[in-house]
């Protein structure tokens, strides 16, 4: 019995959460107020976090390694180690030398990389709506490899590609398409297997006709978004999407389940992702800048869905059960602040930097608080295996 044990931990294959999410969370919460201190400082340090570097770094550098660590699953050491130093050396290049060949070539290489042991784990799916998760992922990372190519002048000059924030915007909504997708795909039967144990059924789970409009709406955005002459139709598509999300949530009845405060805040994330989507369609139909808007979607909806995820499948692996309420409330509480802060700075927030630097640190201060409990979680986890 003993030998079998030993056999079997030392098959077991590390799984790509335990390491992409704190680092992807402590990355979260030093960037932003690093960011905001390069141009209020006037040092303009760290380089790499300058203008779209910022953004860059959050998409193409945070999101991708939520994707990463919730999609890879259990990985050999020979796969999950190299993708992670390819990971951490592309932050760190960029963030400090953005303009140097290793930093453009080391993000492109880590997003290809990583959609190549991502995407053809979601080749076996049947249904269309399944299928179109593996090459949304494969379009964000082509993003960034499009990212850099806008920033050559060279290749620029010869082909024509959209600029650097035209890129992100549309990297936002593919980011908005992909957590409408998966955010669904977990609240529906996580409310429909707790009101089942109160003898209450719930006939809207999934909602597969709803699922499709919204893929159908944001899937175009996605392409529309870097066409300034699309913005009405894009505005309309995203204001679509942001009905569609609202309908579906509340056809879950979510306040049936007062006693699961991690699926309420999950359910909360899902709102935020259709006060995103309706704030930037109006932005796009009124004609005013994006940013604010585009905010809502990576502070509100993309802060409290990833922290959200990232504790609950901690806490499932460490404790088998879910987060306590007094662990993801104020979390929530802290990206809210974040988010409503930095939309109420507006286009220009470093004319209002009591609201700027309130919406860093709450930013920070959260994710700080996810890192730290993200790694006491592991350390527990990895005590109850032996």
């Amino acid at each position: 019995m003993t030998l079998n044990n030993s056999n079997n931990k030392r098959k077991q294959k590390p799984q790509a959460f335990w390491l992409f999410f704190p680092a992807a969370s402590l990355l979260a919460a030093l960037a932003v107020p690093l960011s905001v201190w390069a141009v209020w400082s006037g040092s303009g340090w760290p380089a790499g976090l300058l203008g779209a570097g910022h953004g860059h770094e959050l998409i193409f550098g945070f999101a991708l390694a939520l994707i990463a660590g919730y999609t890879l699953g259990p990985q050999t050491h020979t796969v999950i180690y190299p993708l992670f130093g390819l990971w951490l050396s592309a932050r760190l290049s960029w963030t400090l030398f953005p303009h140097s060949l290793l930093a453009q070539l080391l993000g492109p290489s880590f997003a290809l990389l990583m959609a190549w042991h991502v995407v053809p784990r979601f080749n076996a799916a049947k249904k269309w709506r399944n299928k179109m998760v593996g090459p949304l992922i494969l379009l964000i990372c082509l993003l960034a490899v499009v990212f850099w190519l806008s920033t050559t002048l060279a290749v620029a000059r010869t082909f024509w590609l959209p600029g650097p924030f035209a890129l992100m915007h549309s990297a936002i909504v593919g980011l908005l398409l992909l957590m409408t997708f998966i955010g669904g795909r977990l609240i529906a039967p996580a409310v429909a297997g707790t009101l089942e144990k109160k003898g209450i059924p719930l006939e809207a789970r999934v909602q597969p006709r709803i699922e499709s409009l919204l893929i159908l709406a944001l899937g175009c955005s996605i392409f529309f978004m870097v066409f300034p002459a699309a913005n009405p139709l894009t505005g309309i598509l995203l204001v679509l999407a942001s009905g569609l999300i609202a309908v579906r949530t509340l056809r879950w009845k979510l306040w049936l389940c007062p006693e699961r405060p991690d699926l309420l805040i999950l359910a909360l994330g899902y709102i935020w992702l259709a006060v995103g989507a309706f704030a930037t369609g109006l932005a796009l139909l009124r004609g005013q800048p994006l940013a604010p808007a585009l905010h809502l979607i990576t502070i509100g909806a993309l802060g409290t869905l990833s922290s959200s995820v990232m504790l609950r499948l901690a806490w499932q692996r460490s404790h088998r059960k879910p987060p306590p309420a007094g662990e993801v409330l104020p979390i929530a509480a802290l990206l809210a602040i974040a988010a409503f802060s930095r939309f109420l700075a507006g286009a220009s927030p470093f004319s209002s930097p009591i609201l700027l630097w309130l919406s860093a640190s709450t930013w920070a201060l959260a994710y700080l608080w996810v890192t730290a409990r993200l790694l006491i979680l592991a350390k527990h986890a990895k005590n109850r295996r032996k």
